[in-house]
């Protein structure tokens, strides 16, 4: 079988093809991962640089944020390399 159903079945469904559905899976798994990304950046950021949370961010802890974010975009870059290497 080389096609999907969306929706219920009957007049009206849309059959979806394997690639349709490999693509709507690869995008899906993309924004989970996007998104587990960032709140893994909050997290782990935050915790480490924001020391009196307020309204605004001090010199010091913009500085930290940047230089969290840019070390962490950093290793993961070279984890993924070392995992997805051939």
């Amino acid at each position: 079988m080389d096609s999907f159903s969306t929706g219920s079945s009957g007049a009206g469904s849309h059959q979806m093809s394997q690639s349709e559905f490999m693509e709507q899976m690869k995008l899906q798994l993309a924004q989970a991962y996007a998104q587990e990304f960032v709140e893994t950046l909050r997290e782990k950021c935050f915790d480490k640089c924001i020391t009196k949370p307020g309204s605004s961010l001090s010199g010091s802890e913009s500085s930290c944020i940047s230089r969290c974010v840019d070390r962490y975009i950093e290793a993961s870059g070279i984890v993924g390399r070392a995992l997805f290497k051939q």
